[in-house]
């Protein structure tokens, strides 16, 4: 295996954590001394589409992919979770393919991230808070909402707020270059208040404020790991989740975060 840059970053990381590189769960904490501009992690966040990208033109997988590149990622920290990620490189790298059930349903890891490894060198993070129990309670909950007639009406303004959304990006909902604006943002966080009001202590983990916050705390993690070494970082979550990571990043002082706007110019 060649030595590179990511390999001896991530392979020092991985000693003084004890952890493999393939599959850890970054800790530490961000320095709390002044860094100059070279020392700033340079982190992106990409809002993608899922299985969208694979019938949409405005923000095809091919789009998708030239971004990336664009970005000349250092680490992509994904939304699989930590202890998802090493088997879902294993599998790619025995096979060629992501078999993992977790990665293999994003067809932005599947079929741009996993390959594009073999041809840039970046290292790929779990940095989501799901788990199986986590979705699976969480569906359960949201049906015995939906069927609950003394919540009718919750259930009507919460579908009603989703209506709107649909209505209101119709013919852009999947244009990258609409994606990563506050005018997006907004209209997301409008069509996530009624779910994340009436439905969160109801969903428990699996509600927004709380997955959010477990995808957060993650993220942040991993880029405290990584901090002062003036590396880019592309994080690459659900479009939606966008405006919560964004937000949780506005405070650090170790990062330089980037408009992902210029990567579809």
């Amino acid at each position: 295996m060649r030595t590179t840059r990511r390999s001896a970053i991530f392979g020092g990381l991985a000693a003084a954590t004890g952890v493999s590189a393939a599959g850890q769960t970054l800790a530490g904490c961000a320095p709390s001394e002044t860094l100059s501009g070279d020392q700033l992690t340079k982190v992106t966040v990409l809002g993608v589409i899922h299985r969208t990208h694979r019938t949409s033109s405005a923000y095809s997988l091919d789009v998708l992919r030239e971004a990336v590149r664009r970005a000349e990622p250092n680490v992509i920290l994904t939304e699989i979770p930590p202890d998802r990620i090493g088997e879902a490189k294993r599998g790619f790298a025995e096979t060629g393919e992501v078999t993992e059930p977790r990665a293999r349903v994003f067809p932005e890891y599947t079929d741009v991230v996993f390959p594009l490894s073999r041809e840039m060198d970046f290292e790929m993070l779990g940095t989501a808070g799901w788990t199986q129990k986590i979705a699976d309670d969480r569906g359960v909950a949201l049906k015995a909402i939906e069927n609950d007639p003394a919540r009718a009406s919750q259930w009507e303004e919460h579908e009603e707020a989703r209506a709107e959304y649909s209505n209101k990006v119709r013919g852009r909902g999947d244009d990258p270059a609409f994606i990563h604006t506050p005018e997006y943002d907004v209209q997301v966080q409008q069509a996530q208040t009624p779910y994340q009001i009436y439905f969160d202590g109801d969903l428990g983990s699996g509600g927004w404020t709380k997955i959010n916050r477990a995808h957060t705390d993650l993220i942040n993690t991993a880029l405290d790991s990584i901090s002062g070494q003036g590396l880019n970082a592309l994080v690459m979550f659900g479009a939606w989740h966008k405006y919560m990571i964004e937000r949780s990043l506005a405070f650090r002082g170790d990062i330089e975060l980037r408009d992902a706007t210029a990567l579809f110019d």
